[in-house]
């Protein structure tokens, strides 16, 4: 009868136990797919490496402090959670003389005085330039946004080497040596159109140019230089190299985008590309069909704004006026366009955060998840269905989360990859 009783007893405390073990599972809240993105979204350090700037933007009554027409401006960041973003000094392709170079100087100078006066000046306490991966991981850690500074189009550099060293000290942590346009240091993507080249890859000078880059400690990036001077580089260089801001020629054959050749090269040299959510380098067929119905819309709203519209090959033929005034309604009219078509049913779907992360998963796929990451283009053309500016940045994370890819391999893509490949462009600099 004792034994009975101890067996009873014994029954009981493991039903007792297996049943409050049970109800705590059942009562235990699941984590939905948009908390888990938004906790991972929090968690890691989210960068952009390729924002272009105005520097009518940059005064003490118009400035990033405010919610400006701009995709990328302060209060976007904070409401997107993206925290770092590179800035870009532009310059457009001019003629290679004394004279172009001279006048291409002042903008570059504009720029780099514009991105400073920012973080010095007019919100110190809200961004900061960083200068290196600890740079970035202090300012992130103190709550501020970190600014970054990348060269699109080394041509303002004119044929004085030592001006590299100059935009290395003003902050220029990556420099591409070509835009649109072959330059006085490599020729261009845009030679494919007429099969038109300089120098068939890099030129003497740009030659040496690599060599100040990999001294320096500067990236260099092959997002507009054409396929044989990205080879060229990756020959040349003693450090990795990046393409800011490129996608997969294999999913949209565009010039500006890298194919699997150069992709593979790419992995070998142990850089990474940034895949970019520009609409007609994700998805062509897409993105002629909106661009075609959307024409009629933007010139409707351009007319009531009483604003002139450029086709973007037209832009290069502009004043600085004219191109100012361009660029200051261009989101303007964009963004209002979008939003009268918002109820259209006739309009062609708009190229999305979907296509965005097709050309990601392809990547990753072809050269490994730690040769990837991203970038948005926006204020130079960029910006799709989904991650049309900064505040919206959210939603690149969430389509990670849905396509399965982990906390740390998110972490890698938002910029983990960028700072490895910065680090290692450091460090190879302090052994030349």
């Amino acid at each position: 009868m004792k034994n009975k009783h101890a067996l009873y007893f014994t029954v009981l405390i493991t039903t007792l136990l297996f049943s409050c073990k049970n109800e705590t599972k059942e009562v235990k809240p699941t984590e939905t797919i948009e908390e888990k993105a938004l906790r991972i979204h929090n968690k890691v350090i989210t960068i952009d490496t390729h924002n272009d700037i105005n520097v009518d933007n940059f005064t003490d009554s118009i400035n990033y402090t405010q919610r400006l027409e701009t995709q990328i401006n302060l209060p976007k960041m904070e409401e997107g959670g993206l925290d770092v973003t590179w800035l870009i000094v532009y310059t457009g392709q001019d003629s290679l003389t004394a004279f172009g170079y001279e006048k291409a100087t002042k903008n570059a100078m504009d720029k780099f005085d514009a991105i400073h006066r920012l973080c010095e000046q007019i919100a110190p306490d809200k961004i900061e330039l960083a200068l290196s991966s600890d740079d970035v991981k202090r300012i992130h850690d103190s709550g501020k946004k970190v600014a970054m500074i990348g060269v699109e189009n080394a041509y303002p550099i004119g044929e004085d080497l030592s001006n590299f060293k100059k935009y290395y000290d003003l902050g220029a942590r990556y420099i591409s040596l070509a835009h649109n346009g072959h330059s006085q240091f490599s020729d261009s993507n845009t030679g494919e159109k007429d099969s038109t080249w300089l120098y068939n890859g890099l030129s003497d000078l740009g030659k040496k140019g690599i060599e100040e880059m990999n001294k320096l400690g500067i990236m260099i990036d092959i997002s507009h230089p054409s396929k044989e001077a990205m080879k060229q580089m990756i020959a040349s260089s003693k450090a990795p190299i990046i393409a800011s801001h490129s996608s997969a020629r294999a999913l949209c054959d565009h010039s500006r985008n890298l194919d699997d050749e150069q992709l593979l090269l790419l992995k070998e040299n142990g850089g990474v590309v940034q895949t970019v959510a520009f609409s007609s380098y994700l998805n062509t067929k897409k993105h002629e069909a909106r661009n075609a119905y959307m024409k009629d819309i933007y010139s409707k709203v351009a007319d009531s704004l009483d604003v002139t519209l450029y086709e973007r090959s037209e832009i290069g033929k502009l004043t600085d006026n004219e191109k100012k005034a361009f660029f200051a309604n261009y989101t303007k009219v964009k963004k209002l366009g979008e939003e009268l078509v918002t109820t259209d049913t006739n309009a062609p779907p708009a190229v999305n955060v979907s296509d965005f992360i097709d050309h990601v998963d392809y990547l990753v796929e072809l050269i490994g998840i730690d040769h990837v990451g991203l970038s948005s283009d926006f204020d130079g053309g960029g910006g799709i269905e989904g991650w049309s500016d900064a505040s919206e940045t959210f939603n690149v994370t969430l389509e990670l989360v849905k396509r399965g890819y982990s906390e740390e391999e998110i972490a890698k893509l938002w910029g983990a990859n960028l700072l490895r490949v910065l680090d290692e462009v450091q460090a190879i600099s302090k052994t030349l």
